[in-house]
């Protein structure tokens, strides 16, 4: 099936290079067919939303369709980069998944109020990783809709 979903790119902002590989890895080993791209850490990834610096090129920067997003980063966390992306007209349509190591109900609960669209925590194992990169393959680009690129 070849459709738009598998245009859609993801936006994966992590500091920890080891995590990045992994959730690359466990995307590929469920054959994920999409653009995965990394920044690696809030301010970096509201860089690239904005087109700022190394990210004005629309061409090296295409705008994702959906963003995976760790809490816990330098420079800007991720709890300020969603706060910011949520209360940003042109960005807030993104579907925003927080995967993050925390499992505690005072950042879920702030996420989902700053307007996450779902909340996993790291599975500790690769196997589990791969289960939920799977779910979140299955979920975000096979069975929901979402926004186009409105602003190329």
């Amino acid at each position: 099936m070849s459709d738009i979903r598998s245009e859609i790119t993801i936006l994966i902002a992590d500091d920890d290079a080891d995590d990045r590989f992994l959730i690359h890895d466990a995307l590929r080993d469920c054959n994920v067919q999409n653009q995965v791209l990394f920044v690696e850490d809030g301010e970096e990834l509201t860089d690239y939303l904005n087109r700022i610096g190394k990210y004005s090129d629309p061409n090296n920067s295409p705008r994702p369709g959906l963003i995976l997003l760790d809490l816990n980063m330098p420079r800007k966390d991720g709890i300020e980069a969603l706060k910011e992306i949520k209360s940003n007209p042109h960005l807030r349509s993104i579907p925003i998944v927080i995967l993050s190591t925390s499992r505690a109900d005072e950042d879920i609960s702030r996420a989902y109020d700053l307007g996450a669209n779902s909340f996993i925590s790291k599975p500790v194992s690769y196997d589990g990783l791969v289960e939920a990169m799977t779910s979140l393959k299955l979920f975000w680009l096979q069975v929901v809709q979402v926004p186009r690129d409105s602003d190329a």
